[in-house]
Order: structure tokens, then sequence, then C-alpha cells
């Protein structure tokens, strides 16, 4: 029963990988899905951090950041746990037609650490600043999509992430309150 889901779940994760995937190596597109996914690597967040201290007064700004640097810390090592775990090999290398479209950052794809980082970051943000959320959540999944569409993670890479992120930014949140 259970070999019978997972393969299901694999089944299914690999038909939507190619779906997505396959919206083929049009220039824009690509280089659209390359630049939202940098926009996750990290380095804009201190940037944000920075922002919401200097321009917010400390009712808004002191629980953000701690929110921010208690749920970052756990959700790395979270994420590295799950990584060396689950030890799962990326679309680029399992898949013959597949070539990625932007370098990943390491061997393993589950979870998605850019998704799990930009979901920790909109939640965050539309908790101290409600108006962001419509634009941070398009954002975060649009991290999910282009991870995808670049080759580097399966669907579930990102749903894993995402719920990865969700989770720690709510554990920051908490620990803020």
């Amino acid at each position: 029963m259970l070999r019978e889901f997972t393969n299901n779940v694999t089944r299914w994760d690999t038909l939507l990988f190619q779906r997505i995937f396959g919206w083929g190596d049009r220039r824009f597109l690509t280089r659209s899905f390359r630049l939202i996914s940098w926009s996750a690597n990290g380095y804009l967040y201190p940037f944000i951090a920075l922002y919401v201290f200097i321009k917010f007064e400390a009712t808004i700004s002191r629980p953000f950041l701690i929110s921010a640097f208690v749920a970052f810390p756990i959700k790395g090592l979270l994420y590295q746990f799950l990584k060396q775990s689950m030890k799962r090999d990326r679309p680029c290398e399992k898949i013959n037609e597949v070539n990625f479209r932007v370098r990943p950052p390491d061997r393993f794809s589950f979870p998605s650490g850019h998704t799990a980082s930009a979901f920790l970051m909109m939640v965050i943000l539309t908790r101290f600043f409600p108006f962001l959320q419509i634009p941070a959540l398009l954002w975060a999944a649009t991290v999910g999509i282009a991870r995808v569409h670049l080759g580097v993670h399966y669907p579930s890479d990102v749903l894993a992430g995402a719920l990865l992120g969700i989770s720690t930014a709510h554990i920051g949140i908490l620990f803020a309150m």
C-alpha cells in the first residue's frame, strides 16, 4: 500500500515536472525565472531587514527582526537535515532529456531551499505588513515554479520547501510575540 502510494506520487511528480519544464527554453521566460529564482538566494533579505529596521518603529521592526532571526536558522538546520536524509537526485540527474537551466547550488533536490526561504519571508512580511499578502504570495509561488522550470526541482521538492518555510516562519513569529 505504501509502495503504491509512493509510486503514484512519483509518477504525478514527474508528469507535473515535465509539464512545467516543457514550457521550453524560451529566452524571456528562462531569463525571468532565473531572476525570480535569484531573488530567493538570500542576498536581498538583509536589505529588507535593514529597511524595516530603519523605516519602521520598534513595535513593528523588533518583532519582525526577531521572527526572521529565529526562523531562518531553524529553517536552515531542518533544510540541511532533510536534504542529507533524503538525498533525492535532481531531475536533471534522473531524467535523460532534462538539462538544468540554472546551476544547482548542491547535489540533492529535496526540499527546495529557495522556495523554503521565499515562503518563510512571505509569511513574516505578510504578518507584519498585511498589504503585501498578494504580491508576496505571488513572488514566493513563482520562485517555486521557477525552480521546477529551471530543471533543478520536482514539484514535491517545492511543496516541501513551501511547507518548511511556512512552518519555520510561524515558529519565528510565535517566538517574537
